[in-house]
């Protein structure tokens, strides 16, 4: 039955306590009886009131019913905090582990270092009791390896990192130097700075990036050399982590070099705040109740007792360990113990006390202050836990600050250099690079300077550079005032990013290459390159605004008609053209028909002159046809009847539509006619579908290829083209022109440039995403505005349509290629090849022919010459014969003659007579006797060239010579005188008497 009343008690301290009886149930009754009733707290303390205090502070405990169960009893256990660690131990063993201790306080001097508090530490660790610090603050006491069970109600040093980032979101300062030393605390703020910058600022625009960091040793004499480095660098905010004695030789340094005055910002940690030589106007930070043991003590014994109280309701707690001797102890109630140290949350005497995972103090507050004339402070801010967002939060009232150099005004913060670091990469038209020669010392007049460094060996090879962006850089230099070094890019690329693990955590950072990796680790300060603005990249960089709008588009070579060597019959159909092949002949074989059956066209006219034209044959038939339907003159063979020349007409205005229409057509296929692009552009099912034998690509990690990557609807092409990507956009150029790619995607500046140049290339669809080139600047440049109006400044004054006249549409070039799309093509030998090998095979074919008809008239000629030479010798042998038999026959005529008339006439008178008359050229008188075979020689050379038609011989005699062959009629003949008797002439006597009636 549970029990509950109020039971009054003496007064205590002066204080008249009152504790409310809370009812206990049966569970908790029985779960307390198995735990202790007695808890021994011990105390490792620095002086005599500290111990005084705690042990006041356990006797209240034990009246709070809050943290203080029924029946249990908290009792201390104290000893003084020895300087030698060694009986420090010896201390613990036997005043505090021999009496059973649950948990250890511990604090010390701080003049007295943390070897005694380490020292306590190992030793409790050891045996697994809980050790909670109120005074140690060293980083070493937060590695969980080494000291096992130390928790502490302070935080260390190194969280001051946290305080500095609020203030810099503060002040918007996002580029500093870090200056620590080089102990445990010095690199823990530095880790702990950069860490929380990339865990808890997710907004780049307001992360803080350490531009360099100085690393000292301690107790250093000198801190020059460092300045040297630090008077080089933008940043003018100085972390600096420094003891007190370091602290007064940084300054004393910086102030020789003006490192103090105005501009210049000073964030100092606690132990820096307190040199003798602090600058006016250095901001440091101050932790609240830091020197208040007293408060400390009591949050810790009310942790303690919180602690405790909850694992007395919660588990069964083993007594604690009572002999250092047994090095066997294993006292798992102590770890448990330790666990619940570490999720308590309360709010105590300091402030709102709670644990991190490795037992440091979180939420302490901190005052924000600023020093003044002669070392005075003067708290202007606080960093303090806000109980209602349940988070730290940071106040600082900015018009109380006095900045360095006395000034109200907050500094920049940063030196804006006007020597600027520049690089850019290679990309027509925007940059043209060209090696300089050996025997040249300086770049043209309207070139630049852009050595490329090669980061292996260190070494710079000269280039000169010109183009659109070298010119609009060269304006921005002489609008905004500031010099420059300019260089390409070391790797070649613009730059993408690389996913890596980060060293100590489970996420993934990006890594960047070429000109973007070189601006974000800080060896660039400006990118002056047809560089593309889109997300990835401005995380990590600023962008101007951009100087030239564009997009990503296609770049494919124009298909070329296929010109064949028939490409001049492709204006009709091969139906067409053997439709037309058979009507010539169909139409010349009808008019030969018409021509040969109507009575007009077969016979000539009885009264018709001798020049009237012959009829119509099927060759003049056929030549009529074609030569109608090739619109030649026909000067023969035409047709002569009605009907025929009706055919004719009808054939000739088949033949002119014929030939206008493939006169059009051929004008249309062969001159009028533009080739279109294969590709309709980004949609174009071809480049979507995978299995298309279709090559595509881009530059890879270029900012085309990180816009495939976003695109989830563009994935399948992505895939496909991701192994065709190139290293540059150059070499895909040159393949595209070489037939080897059949699309490159680009930015439409550089392929538009590429198309306007050459005619043989072009552009296919439309723009897609649509984005623009931008001068690239580090996070925080003081630069970025100023580029900014300058270009914007450049866009209204007409300068950056100057530049894109000049260098992308390349002068009049584009122009040219529209003028050369608007004019009809110019026919050439491969459109009208066909055309002149079907004339060179017709000349051929006649030379064939003609051989062909040579060498059948040889052998015409031959064989005709075989059958004169037997038809002379069958004529000679006949007549041999004839004038035999002549000659005998006359004989005996003459014999009977002579036998008759002997005695009236005298022999031979009227014969020679009649041969003198005949033939005078004889010359001389022939007997009878001398008419036989065997004349004289004189006679028979003159004979001779009138028998064969040899070289001399007349027609006529020709025609005489060669028996049944008709004289032609050659005009005027010859005197009847001249002509010779025939050789063999079977009448041809000298006695002529049987002729005489």
């Amino acid at each position: 039955m549970a029990v509950a009343g109020f039971v009054f008690c003496r007064p205590l301290f002066g204080l008249a306590i009152v504790l409310l009886v809370a009812p206990i149930d049966a569970a908790q009754r029985h779960t307390a009886s198995d735990n202790p009733s007695t808890y021994n707290i011990g105390g490792v303390l620095s002086n005599s009131d500290s111990e005084e205090h705690f042990s006041t502070t356990i006797k209240h405990l034990n009246f709070d019913q809050q943290y203080v169960p029924r029946k249990v009893t908290y009792y201390d256990k104290t000893i003084r905090m020895d300087k030698n660690p060694i009986k420090t131990v010896f201390n613990v063993c036997d005043k505090l582990i021999e009496n059973r201790v649950y948990a250890v306080v511990v604090s010390h001097e701080q003049t007295s270092g943390d070897l005694s508090p380490a020292a306590v530490s190992y030793t409790s660790g050891f045996y697994s009791i809980p050790v909670i610090g109120i005074s140690s603050r060293d980083a070493a006491f937060s590695d969980k390896n080494i000291h096992v069970s130390f928790l502490r109600t302070v935080p260390p040093y190194y969280h001051q990192a946290d305080v500095w980032l609020e203030m810099l979101s503060h002040f918007a300062y996002t580029k500093v130097i870090i200056i620590h030393s080089s102990d445990t605390d010095g690199r823990a703020i530095l880790g702990r700075f950069q860490t929380t910058s990339q865990t808890y600022y997710d907004d780049v625009d307001v992360r803080a990036t350490v531009e360099l960091i100085v690393e000292f040793e301690p107790k250093l004499e000198s801190f020059t050399e460092h300045l040297i480095d630090m008077k080089t660098a933008q940043s003018r905010v100085y972390l600096m982590y420094a003891s007190t004695e370091d602290a007064q030789v940084i300054f004393r340094d910086a102030g020789e070099y003006n490192m103090t005055g105005e501009g210049h910002v000073w964030i100092v940690t606690e132990q820096a705040l307190f040199s003798n030589n602090t600058p006016d106007g250095v901001l440091g930070l101050q932790l609240e109740h830091a020197h208040s043991d007293k408060g400390h003590i009591r949050d810790s014994v009310y942790v303690l007792a919180s602690a405790i109280k909850e694992m007395i309701s919660n588990e069964t707690i083993a007594e604690a360990p009572k002999d250092c001797g047994d090095s066997a102890v294993n006292w798992e109630s102590g770890k448990r113990l330790f666990q619940y140290l570490k999720s308590r949350n309360i709010t105590g005497e300091t402030g709102q006390v709670a644990f991190d995972d490795n037992g440091d103090r979180i939420y302490a507050g901190y005052d924000v202050i600023n020093i003044r004339e002669q070392q005075k402070k003067h708290v202007v801010g606080k960093f303090s836990y806000d109980s209602m967002r349940a988070k730290m939060r940071m106040r600082i009232n900015d018009s109380e600050i006095i900045w360095p150099g006395k000034q109200r005004r907050k500094p920049e913060g940063i030196m804006i250099p006007t020597h600027l670091k520049l690089l850019t990469i290679e990309e027509k038209p925007f940059v043209y690079v060209r090696r300089m020669g050996d025997d040249e010392f300086r770049c043209e007049p309207d070139e630049r300077p852009c050595p490329l460094f090669n980061n292996s060996d260190a070494t710079a090879n000269e280039f000169c550079c010109r183009g659109y962006c070298i010119d609009l850089l060269i304006e921005l230099s002489k609008r905004i005032n500031f010099t420059y070094d300019l260089a390409l890019s070391p790797d070649g690329q613009f730059g993408h990013y690389i996913l890596r693990n980060s060293t100590g955590a489970m996420t993934l950072r990006k890594e960047w290459t070429g000109l973007i990796g070189e601006l974000v680790n800080e060896r660039a300060d400006m990118i002056v390159a047809p560089l593309t603005i889109n997300p990835e990249r401005a995380e990590y960089i600023e962008f101007s605004k951009p100087f030239k709008y564009q997009g990503i588009t296609i770049l494919e070579k124009k298909p070329s008609r296929s010109s064949t060597l028939v490409s001049f019959l492709q204006p009709f159909s091969n139906t067409l053209w053997i439709l037309v092949m058979v009507s010539v002949h169909v139409v010349a074989l009808v008019l030969y028909l018409l021509d040969r059956f109507s009575p007009f066209g077969r016979f000539k006219l009885s009264h018709s002159d001798s020049n009237e034209e012959k009829a119509l044959n099927l060759s003049s038939a056929v030549w009529f046809a074609w030569g109608v339907l090739l619109n030649s003159g026909i000067g023969e063979g035409t047709p002569r009847s009605f009907s025929a020349r009706v055919l004719g007409m009808v054939w000739a205005g088949f033949a002119m539509i014929i030939v206008a229409s493939y006169t059009a057509n051929l004008a249309a296929f062969l001159v009028l006619e533009r080739p279109k692009t294969k590709l309709s552009g980004i949609n174009d099912a071809r480049l979507r579908n995978t299995m298309e034998n279709l090559t595509c690509a881009t530059v890879k990690g270029s900012s085309v290829d990180m816009y495939f990557r976003r695109q989830v609807e563009l994935s399948n092409m992505y895939r496909t083209m991701e192994a065709n990507n190139y290293a540059t956009a150059e070499q895909a150029i040159q393949d595209v022109k070489k037939g080897k790619l059949m699309a490159f995607i680009w930015d439409s500046s550089r392929l538009e440039y590429e198309a306007s140049k050459d005619c043989e290339l072009v552009t296919a669809g439309e723009l897609f995403g649509r984005s623009g080139y931008g001068i690239g600047l580090q996070k925080g440049s003081p630069w970025t505005d100023a580029v900014t109006l300058a270009i914007l400044e450049f866009h209204e004054s007409g300068f950056m349509e100057k530049l894109d006249k000049q260098w992308i549409f390349h002068g009049h070039v584009q122009q040219n290629c529209e003028l050369f799309e608007k004019t009809p093509n110019t026919l050439g030998l491969k459109n009208m090849a066909g055309v002149f090998i079907l004339v060179g095979v017709g000349i051929a074919g006649g030379v064939g022919l003609i051989i062909i008809e040579v060498i059948y008239k040889k052998h015409q000629v031959k064989k005709q010459k075989r059958l004169d030479i037997a038809r002379h010798a069958a004529d000679k042998w006949r007549g041999t014969i004839e004038k035999r038999k002549t000659i005998r026959a006359s004989l005996a005529m003459q014999r009977q003659y002579n036998v008759g008339l002997n005695s009236t006439h005298a022999p031979g008178t009227i014969s020679l007579a009649v041969d003198k008359r005949r033939y005078p050229r004889l010359g001389q008188r022939l007997g009878p006797e001398r008419a036989w075979p065997g004349d004289a020689a004189d006679v028979l050379r003159i004979r001779r060239p009138y028998e064969l038609g040899k070289p001399g011989q007349s027609p006529k005699v020709m025609a005489a010579n060669q028996p049944g062959m008709p004289m032609p009629m050659l005009g005027k003949t010859r005197p009847q005188q001249s002509v010779l008797p025939p050789r063999y002439s079977p009448g041809y006597t000298s006695d002529v008497s049987h002729l005489v009636v």
